[in-house]
């Protein structure tokens, strides 16, 4: 498995990865699965300024993850907010933890101090949602920071909200601007 930048020729493959979470879960709160346009749209929007990242196996791919912008405030430079999605029947098998890994070391060299996680978590766990991104994260070394009751409503349901956080470096009172757009990802194998 390798870990490589996404392409807008991905677009159609990752969009077959994250239409099971749109229409069979409450991970996403999105309703309706993105056109293929959108979902290219978004790939060229984020990718312009943050890691927007693939994993890899023999010509398939596994899962991705990408950040984007915390809040659109020049305070929040430093800080992402991260996503993941694995391809429904490849969990377990490290491709979170080897694209966590890839784009933490990617947002450190782009200068970003905060990764942060923005999280569905159920109030009592059903069949589109369980906990298992919360106990994903925690192990990946995010903590808890807040939670947000009732905040979510999906296949007639209220879902709770959690932000969970890592700190990806010192923060001084001075730190260096971020680089936007300069980004990359190193391609080993897993």
């Amino acid at each position: 498995m390798r870990i490589e930048k996404v392409t807008i020729e991905d677009a159609s493959e990752l969009l077959s990865i994250y239409e099971p979470y749109v229409r069979n879960t409450a991970i996403t709160f999105e309703y309706d699965v993105p056109t293929l346009d959108e979902f290219k749209s978004r790939i060229i929007n984020i990718s312009s300024k943050y890691p927007y990242i693939k994993a890899v196996d023999n010509g398939e791919i596994l899962g991705y993850a990408y950040a984007n912008t915390f809040k659109d405030r020049k305070a929040y430079d430093w800080s992402v907010e991260t996503t993941i999605y694995v391809k429904q029947g490849k969990h377990r098998m490290g491709i979170g933890k080897s694209l966590y890994n890839a784009l933490e070391k990617s947002l450190k060299n782009m200068g970003i101090l905060n990764m942060n996680a923005c999280i569905a978590v159920p109030v009592k766990e059903d069949d589109h949602l369980t906990d298992v991104s919360y106990r994903f994260h925690k192990k990946m070394g995010f903590i808890l920071v807040g939670r947000f009751h009732n905040i979510g409503y999906k296949f007639n349901t209220w879902y709770d909200m959690i932000w969970m956080e890592k700190m990806l470096g010192e923060h001084n009172d001075f730190p260096p601007d971020v680089q936007f757009g300069k980004w990359t990802v190193e391609s080993d194998e897993i």
